[in-house]
């Protein structure tokens, strides 16, 4: 997820480096010790895909995960043990489901918490999902900073991290791992390059848990969909009201489509989102709204996925200081709990995923 002017400050075509990327990326296996990328991506039988079964939240650091050190989940502390993360956790991924019905939580992570020491803690809101029965997405984030350029900041830091965490999560059938999020500075051949190495460099991983992210900002699974040597695997997308300046319901109903194609099937949008503390009813028809692009894009979005049986995973169920954060934290201590901050956008996210009643029509 970002804010204003990100997407204008990395849309500088960055071929060259790419190349190089990919290249040192397709080597790094033989590097460490792991297989290359095979000529067929089909060597393994494609499980059944059911994108619809996800229904979730993002749970975000407050600095919107890129980081230069541990990512630590609004609510939690870098101080916090083990047994104190599981109880914040668990007060967490429990009102996520109370107050939204969801039963899958995206967590973002980076070498700087797998790697060092705070991984023993980090390790506690994984298992308290889990042990919740809740599917767990986990999903590099790059670093901030010079770092913020849409490649994988340091290639050895990046597989020694997922060693650790396929490794460790690998035989957890709810636990879901995501390469890497938003692979912007790759051409999209680069980064289906990299998605493959991933795969290649990790047998054991069932496809059917692995999400390769849409090229650029993540916001187009075509091209990945496209590419055999992905096959078998979930996709995910992102999409979001900002893009445009002013939106109709129907031009967010075609924008979100063209950016799926005929990959539906495959792929779960795993970052969308719009203001919700700032009073919007998202029952309302956006031509009654103060802000008719966010209403119209939220209800275009919902609509879509629900027709189209797509999973979703809303940007973000909690984050400090987010305007577009849907829940907020209640309590203290290791006796956490949430509030929802728009009722109408609770509305919207079940309606996505196949529960409650359309509120409005347009």
């Amino acid at each position: 997820m970002f804010r204003s002017a990100r997407r204008a400050a990395h849309r500088t075509t960055r071929l060259t480096r790419s190349v190089i990327a990919a290249a040192v990326a397709l080597s790094s296996g033989a590097l460490i010790g792991l297989a290359t990328v095979p000529a067929s991506g089909a060597d393994r039988p494609a499980a059944s895909l059911n994108p619809s079964q996800f229904n979730g939240v993002n749970w975000a650091d407050p600095r919107d995960n890129y980081a230069n050190d541990p990512v630590v989940l609004s609510g939690l502390s870098l101080s916090d043990d083990y047994a104190t993360t599981y109880a914040k956790a668990s007060g967490v991924i429990k009102g996520f489901r109370k107050n939204l019905q969801a039963n899958t939580v995206r967590l973002p992570i980076n070498p700087y918490t797998v790697n060092g020491s705070y991984w023993s803690s980090y390790r506690a809101v994984i298992d308290a999902a889990t042990a919740h029965g809740f599917k767990v997405i986990l999903s590099y984030w790059e670093g901030t900073g010079a770092q913020k350029d849409g490649f994988v900041d340091n290639l050895p830091d990046f597989w020694r991290m997922w060693t650790t965490v396929t490794s460790t999560y690998q035989r957890n059938p709810l636990v879901y791992f995501e390469p890497m999020n938003e692979p912007h500075g790759y051409t999209a051949q680069a980064w289906a390059d990299l998605a493959a190495q991933w795969i290649s460099n990790y047998p054991a991983v069932p496809r059917s848990r692995i999400f390769v992210s849409g090229s650029g900002y993540n916001d187009s699974v075509v091209s990945v969909c496209a590419d055999h040597r992905l096959d078998g695997t979930y996709l995910s997308l992102h999409h979001y009201g900002f893009w445009k300046q002013s939106a109709t319901y129907s031009e967010w109903v075609s924008d979100l489509k063209a950016r799926i194609g005929s990959c539906a099937s495959r792929t779960v949008a795993d970052e969308f989102g719009a203001p919700m503390t700032t009073g919007l009813d998202y029952n309302q028809p956006a031509s009654a709204s103060t802000d008719p692009n966010s209403v119209a894009f939220i209800q275009a979005d919902t609509d879509v996925f629900r027709e189209l049986h797509m999973g979703s995973v809303y940007w973000p169920g909690l984050r400090t200081g987010d305007i577009y954060s849907i829940q907020t934290l209640t309590g203290s201590g290791t006796h956490l709990g949430l509030a929802t901050t728009n009722a109408s956008g609770a509305d919207r996210l079940a309606w996505a995923w196949g529960k409650g009643h359309p509120a409005t029509e347009q």
